[in-house]
This record gives C-alpha cells, sequence and structure tokens, in this order.
C-alpha cells in the first residue's frame, strides 16, 4: 500500500505534464479511413512505440497491410499475472468542421463555468485519452518502483475505427507474442460521472437474410389473388410466430446456455439512477415491448433477442401496382448472451422457417455474420479486484453492467488467444465521440490514471 500511495502522489503531480503528452499524441490526425492520413498513423505508432521504450517497455512497431500495430512487453514480479493492455490509436473523421468550436487537432483544455476542466480534441476520448491513462499509471509505478506489479504487454491497433481488417491475421500471426492471463480494454464509460463501471457481458450476434419464393414471376392480383401463394403473406406469417405473448423467442432451444442473473447484479442494477421512462422516451416510445417480467436493462443487458431488421417484397415505388410478388425478404438478427451457440441459432432459425412454408413456397438463406457472447463470470476473482480497487478510487462503488452491442476485438481475444477481457473505460455519454468537439473530462484522464494503478497494484497482489 506505500508503494501504491507514492505511485498515486506521483500521478498527481505530474497531472500537467501527462496532459502534455496526451496532447502531443492528439496533435498527429490519424485518421486511418483516410489513405491521406497514412503517415499520420504511423507518426502516431511511433510516437507510442518511443514514449513506451522511454520508461522501459520492449517495443515496436509492425507493420501490416493497412496501418501499424505497436507491441510493447515488460517484465514484471516472479509468479504475477501477464495482462495485456488493448487501445487504439486510431481516430474517427472530423467532419463537418465548422462545427469545431477549435481545431480538432488542436488540443485545448477548456474550464468550464462549474471549475471543472475538459480536454477537447478528436481522439481524446476515443481512443487516445482512454490508453494513455494506462500508460501514465506505468510511468508512474516505474518512476516510484522501479518495476510493474503485473506483467504487462501493451497493443496499441491502428485500425479499430476502420474497421479492423489487420487485427485477426495479426492476432494469429503473434498468438505466442500477444497471449496472456487477462486482457485489459479501456474503449468503454463510466456509467456517470461518479460511478466507475466494468462492463462484464457483450451479446453476441447472429445475422440471417431469409428469401421466401413461389410463383416463378409477380403475378396481377385481380387474375391470381386468392388462388395463389403470397411470399409476403407466408413470411410476415412466420415472422409474427418468432414470439410468443410474453415477448419470448418461441425457437426450439433458443434459450439454451442463457442462465438467469445471480440476485446481486440483479439487485445491483436495480439499484442504478436509471429510468426506463426516459430511456424509452427519448425515442418517442412508452412502455417497454420485450418479455414480460423483465426489466429494461435486463432487456437491452442480459437478454437474447430475435428482431426483424428489414423486410421487402412487392411493389414499393410511388402509387400503386396491383401484383402478387414471387418474393418475400427479411433480414434477421438474433443477439446472444451467455452461452448461446451461434451456430445452434442459425439452425434452429432456418429449421423453424422451414417447417413453417406451405406447398409452392422455398426459402433461401443467406448468413450475416455470427458470433458469441462474451461473458466474464460475475465471481470471478479479478473481476472482484477490480471492482474493489475502482471503488476505492471514485465517490461512487463500481458497478458491473452488461452491454447490448459488441466490441469485436474482445470476442476475438476469446476465440484467438483465449483470454477474458476486463472492460474498463472511463469515458462519459456526452463525450461526443465521432462528433465535433470531442472532449474527455480532465476528472476521467486523471481518476483513470490513478484508477489502473489502483488496478494493476490489486491483480499483482496474491501472487
Amino acid at each position: 500500500m506505500a508503494n501504491l500511495d507514492s505511485v498515486l502522489s506521483c500521478l498527481d503531480l505530474n497531472l500537467d505534464r501527462s496532459v502534455e503528452r496526451l496532447s502531443e499524441l492528439l496533435r498527429i490526425p490519424s485518421i486511418s479511413t483516410d489513405p491521406a492520413y497514412a503517415d499520420a498513423c504511423r507518426q502516431a505508432a511511433d510516437f507510442l512505440a518511443g514514449d513506451l521504450a522511454a520508461i522501459g517497455f520492449d517495443a515496436a512497431v509492425h507493420d501490416t497491410p493497412g496501418h501499424p500495430m505497436v507491441v510493447a512487453h515488460h517484465d514484471g514480479p516472479k509468479g504475477a499475472p501477464h495482462v495485456l493492455f488493448y487501445g487504439h490509436y486510431d481516430v474517427q473523421p472530423v467532419d463537418p468542421l465548422d462545427e469545431w468550436k477549435s481545431g480538432p487537432f488542436e488540443p485545448v483544455v477548456q474550464t468550464m463555468p462549474d471549475g471543472s476542466q475538459r480536454i477537447v480534441a478528436r481522439g481524446s476520448a476515443d481512443d487516445k485519452g482512454q490508453l494513455m491513462t494506462f500508460i501514465e499509471a506505468c510511468r508512474a509505478f516505474k518512476a516510484e518502483t522501479g518495476g510493474l506489479p503485473c506483467k504487462v504487454t501493451i497493443f496499441l491497433e491502428g485500425e479499430e475505427e476502420s474497421g479492423s481488417p489487420s487485427l485477426n491475421p495479426f492476432l494469429d500471426a503473434n498468438r505466442a507474442e500477444l497471449a496472456a492471463d487477462l486482457a485489459l480494454v479501456c474503449d468503454t464509460n463510466m456509467w456517470n460521472r461518479e460511478t466507475p463501471a466494468i462492463a462484464t457481458g457483450l451479446r453476441g450476434l447472429v445475422g440471417e437474410e431469409v428469401i421466401i419464393r413461389a410463383a416463378n414471376r409477380d403475378l396481377h392480383s385481380g387474375y391470381y389473388g386468392g388462388a395463389a401463394r403470397n411470399p409476403i403473406h407466408v413470411l410476415a406469417q412466420i415472422l409474427a410466430e418468432l414470439h410468443d405473448d410474453d415477448g419470448r423467442v418461441t425457437l426450439p432451444g433458443f434459450y439454451d446456455g442463457v442462465a438467469e442473473l445471480p440476485d446481486e447484479v440483479k439487485a445491483s442494477w436495480q439499484g442504478l439512477d436509471f429510468s426506463e421512462e426516459s430511456f424509452l422516451g427519448g425515442v418517442g416510445l412508452k412502455v417497454p415491448a420485450g418479455e414480460k417480467g423483465r426489466s429494461v436493462l435486463e432487456q437491452t443487458w442480459s437478454r437474447p433477442t430475435a428482431e426483424v431488421n428489414g423486410i421487402s417484397g412487392g411493389y414499393t415505388g410511388k402509387g400503386f401496382k396491383t401484383v402478387i410478388a414471387a418474393e418475400a425478404t427479411a433480414k434477421v438478427s438474433f443477439r446472444l448472451v451467455f452461452a448461446q451457440d451461434p451456430e445452434a441459432v442459425r439452425a434452429a432459425f432456418r429449421q423453424f422457417v422451414e417447417a413453417r412454408l406451405p406447398e409452392d413456397c422455398e426459402a433461401e438463406f443467406h448468413p450475416h455474420g455470427g458470433s458469441g457472447a462474451i461473458q466474464l463470470p460475475f465471481d470471478s476473482p479479478v473481476l472482484q479486484k477490480a471492482r474493489q480497487a475502482l471503488s476505492d478510487e471514485w465517490p461512487k462503488p463500481a458497478v458491473m453492467i452488461g452491454m447490448g452491442g459488441s466490441i469485436p476485438v474482445v470476442g476475438e481475444f476469446k476465440r484467438r488467444l483465449g483470454m477474458e477481457s476486463l472492460l474498463i473505460g472511463f469515458g462519459l455519454g456526452d463525450d461526443a465521440i465521432h462528433s465535433p468537439n470531442e472532449k474527455y473530462e480532465m476528472t476521467s484522464f486523471h481518476q483513470g490514471q490513478r484508477s489502473w494503478a489502483r488496478v494493476l497494484a490489486a491483480l499483482g497482489e496474491g501472487r
């Protein structure tokens, strides 16, 4: 604890210098989607590798078919866990430029009317500010103790904002170098300004496009109406049968692998400052439409879903055309949780459709991606250590939350490297990532550094 106290004091005393280092990185326009900024992406990678080398990491820039990766290693005490920290140095484009109140790559520290401060620049929150919180924590440990409490590998990507085309081949080719006991991902948010959060689950996804065909051409609905099979009717009826009256998905075996939340987690979610009315009211709705008896947070964080994302068939142009379409199409997605098997869900959907096809109809299917959910065990020792470490730093205890969407790299770490991920971030919902005037609160940057110092110290204990 004495060592940790000195590390925290070091971070406090050197906050201004850490802001200067972040500002230097923010000045580099590392927009990965635009080939015109390829040199800037390399410049950002070189900057980070040089900074990590300066504090004792064995750091290198690795070429890829796209933008380079940065990988850096530092030994830890004998028997200490090995953690892999992931971040990305590339940023989104800055359009529309005329909506920025200052240059997107000219970082400024703004003081707000309440006295709080924020760092404004593209990439300040997504993800340069976030990744630098971890690097600054490592820097302070090195300055105060000469080492790190864990063995640390830092992996920084340069294509996250452009779909990560080089990521999976790089993971496969460098599996031995990147393998660790646990991944740390800092591309997420806090629950609110005073409450840190750990995302324990990311829903998986199965996408399917189904085409129902009947006649060999569109038919005149006056000549054939009533006698000819209508694929739109058939498809609409099948889609309607995907849910029962209680909002549950009716695919056989769909809920295999779906666990109930532990009572402690459910109670903590119920205690969050969350308004279902405000959540739905913000998009013009009033009543939750999912499974009966489930809260909105359960529905979006820990329950699987089936949604129709698009449907088409027949004449959809202006005016009116009286036809019976030859085919009808729907795009359907399933969000998965816990241990649901994506391929089992896909197979169940196809069987569900085919079992309901009447005579004269056939179905064609096209897959559109499939990945399982990511779920950190709620009783994981590393989760409990990290939760306590964050709670020691912030005004309110850390909460465990779910995420309705997914972070692809987390799934790839699990599938390709066999690692669980601890998702801890210090962004806020109003940081305007991907938008003009992106910002990162000074409290996020400062206490983010202190938080990572506490987490590293906690993970290194009990070795």
